[in-house]
């Protein structure tokens, strides 16, 4: 998409490294022209991120704990110092779910550990807002658990966003992506057994990688989608349109 984001600047929340879908996201963008500043959460994967934000010029690297109203107040008066008070574009590929609430039975989830999930996963989310979904927010996907019931709060929150935001020509649309390795995906229980089924399963009988769900969201996020909106558009190889 040489050229497509020209002049734009976008904001990427989420990449912990080369293998997340957030990267390649983000070098869809900056391929396409557009200028691009990063978010990371936690010293654990700071260099990281600087190490490849720094590959594409990044005017802005800084940390986000999306928990936290000031911290997400502070990170878009950074970005508007950095971008001359502009946003084209923002990417929201950011969940969280404890480790052990990803296994076992979702009815065993605390309290304190559902909220937590909903917070990171949906309430932190003319420009374009791409948001990573996934199809445990429609049907029960076994140890997906509370992600799942974080991500169909995620889901309609698109769409009330879309309607809201829509007279601003602001447009809101999230990706469904099939399994991608991704290092969120390694706290899944029984991840290999989903790419499985999927392989079996899926019309087109094959995975998708994370280069994939980069081209789609380049496509949501550019001029070319300029009249889509709170849609959902699925990378899964078309398992989701399957009964069994």
């Amino acid at each position: 998409m040489a050229g497509a984001f020209e002049g734009k600047r976008g904001l990427i929340l989420g990449v912990a490294n080369k293998r997340s879908i957030a990267w390649a996201i983000a070098q869809q963008l900056s391929q396409g022209g557009a200028t691009l500043a990063f978010t990371y959460q936690g010293e654990r994967i700071e260099k990281s991120v600087r190490e490849l934000a720094s590959t594409v010029d990044s005017p802005l690297v800084t940390e986000c704990d999306v928990r936290s109203d000031e911290d997400v107040a502070r990170v878009f008066a950074d970005v508007g110092e950095a971008f001359g008070g502009e946003l084209d574009l923002l990417v929201h590929s950011v969940a969280f779910a404890a480790a052990e609430d990803l296994e076992g039975r979702f009815t065993d989830t605390p309290r304190d550990r559902f909220w937590l999930a909903l917070d990171v996963s949906a309430y932190s989310g003319g420009g374009s807002i791409v948001t990573m979904t996934y199809l445990g927010g429609e049907r029960a996907v076994p140890h997906y658990n509370v992600m799942g019931v974080a991500k169909a709060t995620l889901d309609a929150s698109v769409r009330y966003l879309a309607w809201d935001l829509g007279p601003k020509n602001i447009r809101v649309n999230a990706i469904s992506a099939g399994p991608v390795r991704t290092l969120a995906a390694r706290s899944i229980a029984g991840f290999p057994t989903m790419e499985a089924i999927v392989e079996e399963r899926a019309p087109l009988r094959r995975h998708v990688d994370a280069d994939d769900v980069g081209a789609a969201a380049g496509y949501l996020l550019s001029d070319a989608a300029r009249n889509v909106t709170a849609t959902t558009l699925y990378v899964d190889s078309g398992y989701h349109a399957m009964g069994m």
